[in-house]
Order: C-alpha cells, then sequence, then structure tokens
C-alpha cells in the first residue's frame, strides 16, 4: 500500500495532497521537515522504512502543496491490522510524537480528509494522531500523557550541581559499587537488548525484536547511541538516544531489578545527561509518562518540566475512544502471565505481538 499513489485532488481551492511514493518526493517530504519548527524526527521519512523494513505495516505519508508545487503541510500514517485488536492507523505508532504539520488550517483539514477518508475505505476502527499541545483540531482527544523534559547547560558539571544531594549521591553510588558505563553503537546491541527483554519481560509487555533497534541504529548512525552501565561486565541498565536539532531523547531506557540495590539506572541517566551537554544539546527528552506515575515522579526529581501530550481520534461510527495500553483492565491478566513467562520465550514471541502494539 505504501507504494500507491493518491492523485492530486483539488476539494479545497490551492490545496494539492498526495500520497508519496517517489525518493524525490521523499526528498521534499523532508526538507520540509527541517524547515518547521514543530517537527520532529518521526516525521522523517527514515522512519517510514524503519516501520515498513521492521514490521511490514503499510505506510500512508500524505503530502500537501500549494499551486505552485511548494510543500504546506505533511501527515505520516502507518497502518496495523490486527486479529487481536483490529484495524486502525496511527501517526506514529512505537514513538512519542507524529502527527499532522500544516501551516494553515486549510492545509491541515485537507490532509486530514484524505487520511480520513483511505481510513474508511480501509475499514479502520479509528485513527490515532500524536500532537503536543496546541494542535486546534475538533477530534475527541486524550491527555492522559506528558513528555518530561529538562533544559541543559553547556557542561554537566553545572547540571550537577544543581541536583539534590540525594540525587547526586545515588549517581556517584554506581562508579563507587565499581560500574562502568560505554557509549557506542551497533556494538553494544546486544548488551542493550538483554537489559531490555528483561525489563519488558518483568513488566508484562511483548518486546520488540532486537532488529527493530538494529534498524534504527543503520538509519540513522550519527544521530543514534547506545548507552550500557557494566558491573563487573555484566550490563545491568541500557539506553537508547536519539537526537534531532537540539534535543536529545531517550525512548527506550531499562535495567536490571536484581541489581536495583546499586541503582545503575541512575549512573545510566546521570552518563546520558553528561554525553548530552558534552554533544551540545540543550533538551534533553526523558519520554512520556502517565501524570503522577512513578516515572513520572523519577524523571520530575532529575528537574524535568511536563509538556503536554494530545492525542487526537478520528473514530467510526461514534466508537469509544481506544485503550491498547496496559492501564486498561482488559488486559490485566494477559500482562500477570506475560510477566511468569521464561525469558527466551518472551523474546521469540514477544516480537508478534509488539508489531501491533502503537
Amino acid at each position: 500500500m505504501s507504494g500507491n499513489k493518491r492523485g492530486h485532488r483539488k476539494d479545497m481551492a490551492r490545496v494539492n495532497v498526495v500520497r508519496i511514493e517517489r525518493s524525490d518526493e521523499e526528498a521534499a517530504w523532508d526538507r520540509y521537515v527541517e524547515e518547521q519548527p514543530g517537527a520532529t524526527t518521526y516525521h522523517l521519512t527514515a522512519w517510514r522504512h524503519v516501520i515498513a523494513n521492521v514490521f511490514g505495516h503499510p505506510t500512508l505519508y500524505y503530502m500537501a502543496t500549494d499551486e505552485q508545487g511548494d510543500v504546506r503541510g505533511i501527515l505520516p500514517l502507518v497502518y496495523l491490522n490486527s486479529r487481536v485488536f483490529g484495524k486502525f492507523l496511527v501517526s506514529l505508532p512505537y514513538f512519542n510524537y507524529g502527527g499532522v504539520i500544516a501551516e494553515s488550517g486549510e492545509v491541515r483539514d485537507a490532509l486530514l480528509a484524505e487520511a480520513v477518508c483511505d481510513a474508511g475505505a480501509l475499514g479502520a476502527s479509528h485513527l490515532e494522531l500524536r500532537h503536543v499541545s496546541g494542535m486546534e483540531l475538533a477530534w475527541p482527544k486524550k491527555e492522559h500523557k506528558a513528555s518530561m523534559r529538562l533544559e541543559l547547560p553547556s557542561r554537566y558539571e553545572d547540571l550537577l550541581k544543581g541536583f539534590p544531594p540525594k540525587l547526586r549521591s545515588q549517581i556517584r553510588r554506581g562508579e563507587k559499587e565499581g560500574m562502568q558505563v560505554k557509549v557506542g553503537e551497533g556494538d553494544l546491541i546486544d548488551d542493550f537488548y538483554s537489559v531490555f527483554s528483561r525489563n519488558m519481560r518483568d513488566l508484562g509487555t511483548p518486546v520488540y525484536g532486537k532488529n527493530f533497534f538494529a534498524e534504527i541504529l543503520r538509519s540513522f548512525p550519527k544521530e543514534t547511541k547506545i548507552a550500557v552501565v557494566f558491573l563487573e561486565e555484566i550490563p545491568v541498565a541500557a539506553g537508547l538516544v536519539v537526537g534531532f536539532r537540539n534535543t536529545l531523547e531517550i525512548p527506550w531506557a531499562s535495567s536490571d531489578r536484581r541489581y536495583a540495590r546499586v541503582a545503575p539506572n541512575m549512573l545510566l541517566y546521570g552518563s546520558v545527561l553528561n554525553y548530552a551537554c558534552e554533544q551540545g544539546y540543550r533538551i534533553f527528552d526523558f519520554g512520556r509518562s502517565t501524570k503522577d506515575s512513578g516515572t513520572y515522579r523519577f524523571k520530575q526529581q532529575w528537574g524535568a518540566k511536563p509538556v503536554q501530550l494530545e492525542w487526537h481520534y478520528w473514530l467510526r461510527d461514534g466508537q469509544p475512544v481506544p485503550e491498547l495500553n496496559p492501564q486498561n483492565p482488559k488486559f490485566r491478566f494477559a500482562i500477570e502471565t506475560w510477566k511468569q513467562l521464561p525469558l527466551p520465550l518472551t523474546t521469540l514471541i514477544g516480537p508478534r505481538v509488539s508489531k501491533y502494539l502503537p
């Protein structure tokens, strides 16, 4: 489906919408993303290929142009079709951000009209757009998540001085315990995945395949790094970071609960923040959290401030807003059962399930 071009339409004056398929269209799209202050790394077309190559999902990438052919807006969508969870479209699954980027309400509405038309033709139950607050859209929305962000100084030492004494002590504890941190690339993926897959099992969440992270590292060699904390050569905490403009984000971070007493996760975050300052980033994005949850408070102690996220929904035939998340009571039994499964089994079957969990 991602290779089928949508013909130009002129249902709205001066706005043409096309579903991109060619490399030159992707190049024009990416140039537009680089120019837009509200765009994120996940709006770049490389993520489209990561998702298609790893998960096999069709993608629908809509680009709006004016009468002169200049790009005025974009909307990336991924189509998920599962016998368990149904058919739906998301911008963008697996990540915190996505949604529509448009220079006017007219352009936005033209893009959304195309997406809704295709959603109906595909028999999708809903369409989900992941926005940061400020998008004026008359669709139902959820505001249950916030992105936790920390402004960074140019020197990590200055950041460290501003931390509470208890936090500084927790960061240094890892070093006193003999833990070491390595920041690298694909050579650390096995260490990262051993920690990540175990943590996902302990949370009762199906894990992504290792190939997902390998594809991200391959597609973004300059923007991505892996950080791993070792205790006597054993990986005990790890994270994968993604840079875009002046922001470094850590979408995936885990620690091994068996070593919680020596707080390897604190050394991990301290080391990644150090790396962010060294590389000249000015904002560190801890990722999304449910308000007042344990992870929310964990990120808050570092000085991170919440930025409201708004997820907007088109819903077929007045259906309720979907709840495909661990907080849904319908999944409680499955989550508790998953926690008890052997780790090799969860790493085998997890990727077959997680590809349908947005």
